[in-house]
């Protein structure tokens, strides 16, 4: 019984712990997903759900929003498996990426890239 009772407030503690990926903030677009660091996030049309369609050159120019080894989904967040065998963290199902030619938080200089296939990232 003891066992059982410390798995299950480690647990607890454990999804206590866990904050949301990402945070909100106010960019031309209106509220817009954000990284830790405030920077903008994007998803690409071309990803399907839970599927990131970004890899290689691509991602080295859309750094995925990667998740620890240990990440969990929760809420609207869940984690994917990339084609590498990391993780990465997707809202609402689709795959979350920042843009290297954002230069500070509030950049959007990704929306509407590639004939309109990447798109900040709204709650």
């Amino acid at each position: 019984m003891r066992k059982f009772l410390l798995a299950g407030a480690m647990m607890m503690a454990a999804t206590i712990a866990q904050a949301d990926p990402a945070q909100i903030a106010e960019t031309a677009k209106g509220p817009t997903l954000v990284d830790a660091a405030g920077m903008t996030l994007y998803t690409f049309a071309k990803d399907s759900a839970e599927t990131s369609a970004c890899n290689g050159p691509c991602a080295a120019n859309w750094p995925p929003l990667m998740a620890g080894s240990d990440a969990m989904p929760m809420g609207e967040w869940s984690v994917i498996i990339r084609d590498d065998g990391s993780k990465q963290w997707a809202y609402k199902g689709q795959p979350l990426y920042t843009w290297v030619k954002d230069q500070k938080p509030g950049d959007i200089t990704g929306d509407g890239f590639l004939e309109g296939a990447w798109h900040v990232a709204q709650p």
